[in-house]
């Protein structure tokens, strides 16, 4: 029997990689029940929380992309910072006009935003630990769909796009349990 070793650089890659998926699951599941519990209506918090997402998923793009430069997916990243920068402010400035806007808004992100992971898990896929983050890539697509249909309801409301958070949490735990064997350089 023989065994591959993955290479230093994939290694490193994965192991980065697995603490920042840990780092993002944390952040997902204390924001989901934070904002959950608090953004039943549109007010300061709720735009607050609603532009800290974003801009946590700034923050995790840029460790990503500092991380993993071998991986080939530094265009993609600088796209997600572009893309969530611009929704940071745009879910600010959308939520003086109403949950609608802010819904649009971060439909419109949740789109963009599963796309460009769904990518990047494709071209990681031979780092393995990536199937999570496709998957969540898809769902966020298709999330981002219904926020932006969602806003035209009756009554629309934050609490589904805050839920939106918790799936992708699970997806980050998952990719990171994955990502084990690719960090320890098997």
């Amino acid at each position: 029997m023989t065994t591959t070793a993955a290479s230093p650089g994939i290694s490193q890659t994965a192991s980065a990689l697995r603490r920042l998926y840990f780092v993002r699951f944390a952040f997902a599941i204390i924001w989901a029940g934070v904002t959950i519990a608090t953004a039943k209506e549109i007010g300061p918090l709720a735009v607050a929380l609603f532009v800290l997402y974003p801009l946590f998923d700034v923050g995790a793009a840029i460790y990503d992309l500092r991380s993993s430069r071998a991986t080939g997916s530094s265009t993609l990243l600088y796209v997600n910072i572009a893309v969530s920068l611009v929704t940071a402010v745009g879910v600010g400035v959308a939520g003086a006009s109403g949950i609608p806007a802010a819904l649009r808004v971060w439909g419109a992100w949740a789109v963009v935003a599963g796309l460009v992971q769904l990518i990047v898990g494709l071209t990681r896929r031979k780092m393995g630990g990536q199937w999570p983050m496709i998957i969540s890539g898809g769902i966020s697509v298709l999330a981002g769909g219904s926020f932006i249909a969602g806003a035209s309801a009756d009554n629309p409301s934050l609490t589904s796009a805050a839920g939106y958070a918790i799936p992708g949490a699970i997806f980050f735990l998952i990719a990171a349990i994955r990502l084990g064997r690719a960090a320890k350089g098997n």
